[in-house]
């Protein structure tokens, strides 16, 4: 006897089997037990949960290029009728005593596609829920009221539900206009096309004028790349006429974006006060690696793969390479700084990040003051000289970050800010230019009274 037989699990095939062929339909030839077909009760006994892949005519203007765009708009548009269409109630657990367990199936996402693992247990377009030719492949998830054992009743009850809820996507399906799927498309396209261009344009990212980079985090989008836009005042991004504000064409609708555009091999700056959004702009930057819905509010801010990230933190070292800022190793760790073993120091795991990331010739990488080792980024004066910190680095051996462009925030780093090539000033929440020779002037000036209040106390 297998050990789903007399379970609900034991019964899947005969209620699949027991669904017709029309125009919406279970995707048999896409069923694999308990991974995306499976009829489970819940660990607290009172609900029976479902997965179940469907296949249902796409509707006119959603196949073709950017297919995965006019995906998301379907997804969204099933989610959006859930409360008002009865049928669609298994989806959010309607009637189950928990039904926020179903809450991830109905949570609105603005995220089409990621190469990062980050949302995979929302419903969003995925190899399961996706446009392939005329058809659209979906997977639903949800939950049903536990019925009991499966008796021929319960088992009749269950495969009505499922009948009444695949006609009821199919219905929600064919209503999305034509127009709004042919746009999703279009900038769907729009994006994958502007990342493979943007490394012939002499660009590692591209943020387009309008764009807004600040984030709502709910407690199913909680990271970054997958919350959805902030809610309430949001000032849009604009680039400073100062610093060369450039123009794309967009492959998908034609359309010609204007905004910034970070350089290959450039050292750029975000620089500002606290809480002013530099935080906020280098996880948009991270970001621009995925493709977004209209609306998300990062939809023209595009980065090229592999943007890469050097942070603090202590862990054990194997082999790591942190000679391009240690000459000699602090004791404790064993080896040489060609190849450094032992527990790593916040400012040991920034150093070998970093060169991890630009000996494999990271397009860009990101630094951000609030998780950095400052000490690996501007000298002091109590410094060993057997460290070279970042501004120094670049100061006299640019040449040494290779392709990588570097990106960082920074608020208090001025002798690193210093040595940008430009400096974007975030002010207000708004982005204005700030000319490195004025900055380092201003510096100057800074340093200069600093000097003379250290000399009135001696």
């Amino acid at each position: 006897m297998s050990g789903t037989e007399g379970s609900w699990q034991g019964q899947v095939h005969r209620i699949v089997a027991g669904i017709g062929d029309g125009r919406a339909r279970i995707d048999r030839g896409a069923m694999r037990d308990l991974v995306n077909t499976y009829l489970v009760r819940s660990l607290d006994t009172t609900a029976l949960r479902f997965s179940l892949p469907l296949l249902l005519a796409a509707p006119s203007g959603a196949s073709g290029p950017g297919a995965d765009g006019a995906a998301g708009v379907l997804i969204e548009a099933i989610k959006a009728a859930v409360p008002g269409e009865r049928d669609l109630g298994p989806i959010a657990g309607a009637g189950t005593e928990h039904p926020r367990h179903c809450l991830p199936n109905v949570e609105p996402v603005t995220l089409v596609a990621s190469r990062s693992a980050v949302g995979t247990d929302l419903w969003r377009p995925d190899d399961g829920n996706r446009i392939d030719g005329d058809s659209l492949r979906l997977v639903i998830r949800g939950a049903l009221p536990y019925p009991g054992p499966p008796t021929p009743g319960a088992v009749g009850e269950v495969m009505d539900r499922f009948s009444a809820l695949i006609e009821g996507l199919d219905r929600v399906v064919r209503r999305v206009p034509e127009r709004t799927l042919v746009a999703a498309r279009d900038l769907s396209v729009d994006q994958k096309a502007l990342r493979c261009a943007l490394p012939g344009l002499g660009l590692v990212a591209f943020v387009a004028d309008g764009t807004r980079p600040a984030r709502t985090f709910t407690p199913f989008r909680c990271h970054p790349r997958i919350a959805g836009p902030k809610e309430g005042v949001h000032i849009p991004f604009r680039c400073p006429a100062d610093l060369d504000p450039v123009e794309v064409e967009l492959a998908g609708s034609g359309r010609v974006a204007t905004g910034l555009g970070i350089r290959r091999r450039e050292a750029f700056a975000v620089a500002g006060s606290n809480a002013e959004g530099k935080s906020t702009f280098l996880h948009a930057i991270v970001a621009g690696q995925d493709d977004h819905a209209a609306g998300d509010g990062r939809e023209l801010l595009v980065s090229v793969d592999g943007v890469a990230r050097a942070e603090a933190g202590e862990r054990d070292l194997a082999g790591a390479d942190v000679s391009l800022f240690f000459k000699s190793l602090p004791p404790g760790l064993a080896g040489t700084p060609r190849a450094a073993f032992g527990r790593g120091s916040g400012s040991l795991v920034m150093a070998q990040e970093f060169q991890a990331a630009v000996r494999a010739s990271a397009p860009l990488l990101l630094l951000d003051e609030d998780r950095s080792a400052t000490n690996l980024l501007v000298p002091g004066c109590l410094q060993s000289g057997e460290v070279t910190p970042l501004a120094t680095l670049l100061a006299t051996r640019r040449e040494a970050l290779g392709e990588t462009a570097l990106l960082f925030a920074a608020s208090s780093l001025d002798i690193l800010i210093a040595q940008a090539d430009r400096i974007l000033l975030l002010a207000g929440h708004e982005a204005r230019a700030l000319d490195r020779g004025e900055f380092r002037r201003r510096l100057d000036v800074y340093l200069a009274e600093v000097r003379e209040h250290l000399a009135e106390d001696e």
